[in-house]
């Protein structure tokens, strides 16, 4: 039997028409999330450049 999923925004169950979240509203939380910066990618800062950067 397989776990149930749940929202990342709220741990209520999936909906799967606004799957993996429960509701347009979460969906729309978690988007807003991404916009605004409070979710970062991370990279790092010590990567030599590129040999084709010209600058």
């Amino acid at each position: 039997m397989a776990a149930e999923k749940k929202c990342p925004i709220c741990g209520k169950p999936v909906v799967e028409k606004y799957k993996p979240f429960c509701s347009k509203r979460c969906a729309d939380v978690d988007l807003n999330r991404w916009l605004t910066g409070s979710y970062v990618i991370p990279a790092r800062d010590d990567e030599p450049p590129a040999e084709n950067d010209d600058e």
